[in-house]
């Protein structure tokens, strides 16, 4: 980094999405300054899950093991009737997902921020300030400065690059003149958050009762807590139903008197909103500053962290390893879709949950009821895949890679233990001529040290019939097939220039 710039990079906002973004770019050698307006982390239950692929990303940073030993798992997600009856059931939550991890885990967000914070302490190239306020931001000729107020005094840091990840309201995506497509979602909800003290009286799994009385959530999250929500009804003060008698009177028929103590309760809007730019210049939003989503689908914290992974290892590339700039450029377009997916998915969710017409509740029960009598999802979850960014004409092209697990004597061990970190060429057998300048580690499936994974893999790619398969640091597949053609796909990606489609 050249000594006229104080960071390599800002991270406005300290939050998960900040804190993810800002301890991948210190482990990739980027100098980082990361601040919050907040003097700590916020104490009070927000986000309720994380999925599999996000708890590989935790993975990455050495935090994981850690967070799995706060977390509950439920065993399906219902979503029921007024009279109980299973109208659409996600299943297999438990079990282990493509990323390595359970498929859902229910978690308690201060306790995940917490952990996150104490492994980035002590980071060489990582500064972490809190009472810090950005006032606003600028770009220079080929870089960026933000005024903030440091103890009641304007100070201003200059760096490479600035990433907003200052929450839905972002003052900084405002400053900016971004706007947002509004995807038509918008009803308040009263969340209540319990400590718990008996959990033999608490339901065992995630409900959403479709009732148009009241619409309601119920669902585990970690650390001794449980979650309620209740839509609120036309008319309705958001005041009057957040008393403690409202709350009593809600939480009644679930019988829970003496099983639960109350921790809070807040009312929300469930909103459904996407940045119309991602990037300015050299200025980039990330997480609920990009976009947001209804909850029901439990992907709203882990849409931010995908932003912090998808960019953060752009950003290395650019800063340490000879990336053109360009390489930038496809955040959005990587990150929008998938976003985008799956906030439709959430909207689909609530809009069967919101339904207060009792007509139209009775007919949606009947179609749900027939759907699943006849084995179909009223709602298929979106492809995990990327649909743009990857080596197009090859197979696989924007799938995720899976982590196999291996049982071992002293405990689950994971691909990504052995493999590392960053990009990776993995093929079925070692070829002196192989090389790159790209920071792409070549892993010999034939190698012993890789042990049974050795072989695991060398049967993944005998079932793909491919040769070799070319993973990007956000464990996304690039291409697969001849190695040399994705080694020169990826060095033209990493540089700006188009390489011309591998033959099938």
């Amino acid at each position: 980094m050249s000594k006229k710039y104080d960071y390599d990079v800002i991270v406005v906002g300290a939050g998960p999405t900040g804190m993810t973004l800002a301890l991948s770019l210190a482990r990739g050698g980027v100098k980082t300054l990361v601040f919050d307006k907040e003097a700590d982390v916020y104490p009070l239950p927000r986000a309720a899950h994380v999925d599999h692929e996000i708890m590989r990303i935790y993975q990455d940073l050495g935090v994981a093991d850690d967070i799995a030993k706060t977390c509950r798992s439920s065993l399906t997600y219902d979503f029921l009737s007024a009279k109980r009856e299973i109208l659409m059931q996600f299943g297999g939550l438990s079990g282990m997902g493509p990323g390595g991890w359970p498929t859902g885990n229910m978690i308690h967000q201060p306790t995940i921020e917490r952990i996150v914070r104490d492994a980035a302490a002590g980071e060489a190239n990582l500064e972490l300030h809190t009472n810090w306020d950005c006032k606003s931001v600028s770009e220079t000729a080929d870089g960026v400065q933000a005024s903030v107020l440091v103890n009641g005094e304007r100070k201003t840091f200059t760096s490479r690059y600035l990433v907003a990840a200052d929450g839905a309201r972002s003052p900084i995506r405002n400053q900016m003149g971004i706007e947002q497509d509004d995807l038509g979602f918008d009803e308040p909800w009263l969340v209540v958050d319990v400590l718990v003290k008996d959990y033999s009286r608490l339901p065992e799994v995630n409900l959403q009762i479709c009732d148009p009385v009241r619409p309601t959530t119920c669902v585990l999250m970690g650390s001794g807590r449980h979650r309620w929500e209740f839509m609120l009804l036309d008319g309705e003060d958001p005041q009057e139903m957040s008393s403690p008698e409202k709350v009593s009177e809600l939480l009644e028929p679930w019988d829970v008197e003496g099983a639960v103590e109350l921790e809070r309760t807040a009312v929300y809007r469930f909103n459904a909103k996407v940045a119309k730019e991602w990037k300015k210049g050299r200025i980039f939003l990330a997480g609920d500053a990009a976009h947001l989503t209804p909850p029901f689908a439990g992907q709203g914290l882990c849409a931010g962290l995908r932003d912090a992974v998808n960019l953060g290892w752009k950003l290395i590339a650019c800063l340490k390893q000879g990336a053109d700039e360009s390489l930038l450029e496809t955040y959005q377009s990587e990150r929008g879709p998938h976003a985008r997916a799956y906030i439709e998915l959430a909207i689909a969710q609530g809009r069967t949950v919101c339904t207060t017409d009792p007509d139209v509740a009775a007919e949606r029960d009947a179609q749900m009821l027939a759907a699943r009598a006849a084995g179909v999802s009223m709602t298929p979850p979106p492809p995990m895949g990327l649909v743009e960014g990857c080596l197009s004409g090859t197979t696989g092209s924007g799938s995720y890679f899976p982590q196999f697990v291996i049982e071992a004597d002293n405990g689950m061990r994971r691909l990504d233990e052995t493999l590392g970190r960053g990009a990776r060429l993995i093929v079925r057998t070692s070829d002196a001529a192989l090389s790159s300048d790209t920071g792409l580690t070549i892993v010999d499936t034939t190698n012993e040290e890789l042990g049974e994974f050795g072989n695991r893999l060398a049967a993944w790619l005998d079932e793909l019939r491919v040769e070799a398969v070319l993973v990007r640091p956000d464990h996304y597949v690039f291409g697969m097939g001849d190695p040399a053609d994705l080694l020169a796909g990826w060095a033209s990606a990493l540089s700006g220039t188009k390489q011309a489609e591998p033959a099938v």
